[in-house]
């Protein structure tokens, strides 16, 4: 079944890449506002996608935010029900000055696709969309019952997720979540993504006066808000990347002999992980980079501005400064726990009379682990040997993907990441870009990996 799928996919593989295109051309900024008319566009364009594959059922569903894509093809009875994830939101692009090509008009340099969205996550999105499309067309129906969900936003935490799956808890009943998100750990070896770590955050603002000042008349002699919060930002970490936290991580699962074990099963070279994007080394040195970005928390600074940013000098005291954290969450940590945990410590190091006012960001997501028995696993390691000739692993990203913990805790469904990205493909970043190498794989990848899922029975997926 999957190779005559495999050689329809081939054989439109052209019609599939402008597809995608078309769905890179598309802004989908989720995050901001005035992007609203592109997602309602990119919505559009896969709807129409998914009915013109013969999902009649494709519809939207509704929450407070953005809403998700639904599509269903239920004709396997007895064979397990998987929910298929993608999204179809993306990052904003700036700075846009950095991009060598317009963010938003695929361009191919390479092998490559270069766009916003083209790895994180439109292009591996695409790959599991037209692999449902080609098994309805080419056989009448899949070796699993499918139920496709496209969330609208997953780039800015997921917000609504948790009200849409409470909503409609009954149409997203499935045996187990298969998501197109979440990709390769290495660009060396093949991997299938098992867990990620939790996220939260929050929005700080710091005041130091009622007004800004001339720094000739008040400097010297008054507290500058930048200065405030570079220092209440330094009291974060040591000099060598520990967290200072009083209680910060008190709930984590401890790290375990196995964890380091699997950690560092997965080849990896950190010097060039380090040359690859020009970093220098942080963080706690008793642990291995693997270990740092995949089962140790972090607290991470994402924006800092305040005062004058613009063209020449403006001899100005800044009165209000301003910074956007994320949190990281270890296996086992709470996200309200973390956030209480940061408020006490920024109040506490806080100087008298200086006025702070934290937002926490909407949500928060726990970390979510697939235990390393399940068979979705082993179907996956299974194709992947197969596909590329060598040893496939199994491995923790750093990231978060929030779908994975929420659909767990609300629906007692378990997840595994089966996404093409490569982790050097600048995601968040501009020249962000998708292997072209990776897209023909997913082509073969997915219809075989279907194909072994459809040898199991519902209750394969829920023994203990």
């Amino acid at each position: 079944m999957s190779d005559a799928v495999i050689a329809y996919l081939a054989t439109h593989r052209d019609a599939i890449l402008d597809r995608l295109k078309v769905l890179l051309r598309i802004p989908s900024v989720s995050t901001d506002p005035a992007f609203g008319p592109h997602m309602d566009a990119a919505r559009d364009v896969l709807l129409a996608r998914l009915r013109d594959a013969g999902l009649a059922d494709a519809r939207l569903l509704e929450s407070d935010g953005q809403p998700a894509i639904f599509a269903s093809w239920m004709g396997a009875p007895g064979k397990p029900t998987l929910i298929v994830y993608g999204h179809y939101d993306v990052q904003p692009a700036d700075p846009l000055e950095l991009w060598r090509t317009p963010p938003f008009e695929p361009i191919e340099i390479d092998g490559r696709l270069y766009a916003r969205g083209a790895s994180d996550v439109k292009g591996s999105t695409t790959i599991a969309i037209e692999t449902v499309a080609a098994f309805l067309a080419v056989t009448g129906g899949c070796p699993v019952n499918i139920k496709l969900f496209l969330e609208g936003e997953e780039e800015c935490g997921s917000p609504s997720l948790r009200g849409i799956v409470a909503r409609y808890s009954d149409l997203l009943a499935a045996d187990a979540l298969l998501s197109a998100d979440g990709g390769r750990a290495s660009t060396t070896v093949p991997t299938v993504g098992v867990g990620g770590r939790g996220i939260t955050g929050l929005e700080m603002t710091l005041r130091t006066a009622a007004k800004d000042g001339h720094s000739g008349r008040y400097g010297g002699a008054a507290r500058n808000a930048l200065r405030e919060i570079a220092a209440l930002l330094a009291s974060l970490h040591d000099d060598q990347g520990r967290i200072r936290v009083a209680g910060f991580g008190d709930d984590a699962k401890p790290i375990s002999n196995a964890m380091r074990a699997a950690a560092a099963a997965l080849p990896f070279d950190e010097a060039q992980w380090y040359a690859d994007f020009g970093g220098l080394p942080w963080g706690d040195p008793a642990d291995t980079v693997r270990e740092r970005t995949t089962l140790r928390p972090t607290i991470e600074i994402n924006g800092l501005w305040g005062g004058y940013t613009g063209a020449g000098t403006k001899t100005v005291l800044p009165a209000e400064a301003h910074a956007k954290l994320t949190l990281r969450l270890a296996p086992g940590m709470d996200p309200a726990h973390a956030q209480a945990r940061l408020r006490a410590h920024l109040h506490s190091h806080l100087p008298d009379g200086v006025q702070l006012e934290l937002t926490p960001e909407s949500g928060g997501t726990p970390a979510a682990t697939l235990d390393e028995e399940h068979p979705m696993l082993s179907a996956a390691i299974g194709v992947l040997e197969r596909v590329h000739g060598q040893p496939a692993y199994a491995a923790r990203a750093g990231g978060t993907l929030p779908i994975t913990a929420i659909f767990k805790e609300m629906l007692g469904m378990e997840s595994m990441m089966f996404g093409l990205a490569m982790p050097d493909e600048d995601v968040h970043t501009p020249n962000e870009f998708f292997r072209l190498s990776s897209f023909d794989e997913g082509l073969r990848t997915w219809p075989l990996l279907l194909t072994e899922l459809g040898k199991l029975t519902p209750a394969d997926f829920h023994r203990s």
